[in-house]
């Protein structure tokens, strides 16, 4: 399992590749200085079921830890994960 992020400075994404395959993606947009807002998981149909949009979400979850970022999850999924994962609601903001 691999997981890309690419960025354009207002918006971005994350993409999940299983044995090269792309499993599913989380989009996001920059939302201000230090803050994000994750807009939209999907799991693509073939790998449902296997954890992929919670890997999606967690790379966000990291990538927002190692940068002192907080976020805003709107898409329900990724609320979901936070409120089902206390420990990273300290980056709810």
């Amino acid at each position: 399992m691999e997981i890309f992020r690419d960025d354009d400075g207002k918006k971005g994404r994350f993409r999940i590749l299983i044995d090269g395959n792309e499993a599913g993606l989380m989009t996001y947009t920059w939302a201000g200085e230090g803050k994000f807002i994750i807009d939209h998981t999907e799991v693509y149909p073939d790998f449902s079921g296997q954890g992929v949009g919670k890997e999606l979400v967690m790379a966000g979850v990291a990538f927002a830890q190692e940068n002192d970022l907080k976020i805003i999850p709107l898409c329900t999924y990724a609320k979901r994960v936070f409120d089902r994962t206390p420990d990273i609601k300290d980056l709810l903001f």
